[in-house]
């Protein structure tokens, strides 16, 4: 009898996660429309600059699985760019090892960053997307370290890196 109720738990549990990705609570980015950015195509066009993963997280607010960036043990001098539109985001000035799998900064370029609020999932939080394309970069959150007390932490598919 346990396991049944196991079970069925699991599979609301399971299956409410699932239909939150459709049924999210992102508002507009700094009151900026999807087709309103500086760069805006349309899925197709993107489908064909990006990868099938950088597309999953640039246009489709995916996450990529936590390790898997070779960017979060980068530590060489130079900038992280959007991988869609090529707008540099961060320099490795701000970069710092998080200890979460993804790659990590306590600052954005200025001006290069927008953000909005994200209640899928069940919970609140700072979604963090390129201001030029509008692309899901990740999110940010209160327990960075000084001098800024952020902890941007970016999806390494969202973006490329350049040696200085």
């Amino acid at each position: 009898m346990k396991k049944r109720y196991f079970l069925q738990a699991s599979t609301a549990m399971v299956g409410t996660a699932w239909l939150s990705h459709y049924f999210t609570g992102r508002s507009k980015v700094m009151g900026i429309a999807k087709n309103e950015f500086e760069i805006s195509k349309t899925n197709e066009e993107w489908r064909q600059i990006l990868t099938a993963e950088q597309f999953r997280v640039l246009r489709k607010h995916g996450t990529e699985v936590a390790g898997s960036s070779l960017l979060d043990k980068q530590y060489s001098k130079g900038t992280y760019a959007c991988a869609a539109c090529k707008l540099p985001l961060f320099t490795s000035n701000t970069k710092f090892n998080s200890h979460t799998g993804w790659p990590s900064f306590y600052e954005p370029v200025d001006g290069a960053v927008a953000t909005t609020v994200d209640n899928s999932l069940f919970m609140t939080r700072v979604e963090v997307h390129c201001r030029r394309c509008g692309g899901h970069l990740g999110h940010v959150f209160d327990d960075g370290p000084l001098p800024t007390g952020k902890r941007y932490c970016m999806n390494g598919v969202a973006m490329k890196f350049t040696e200085a």
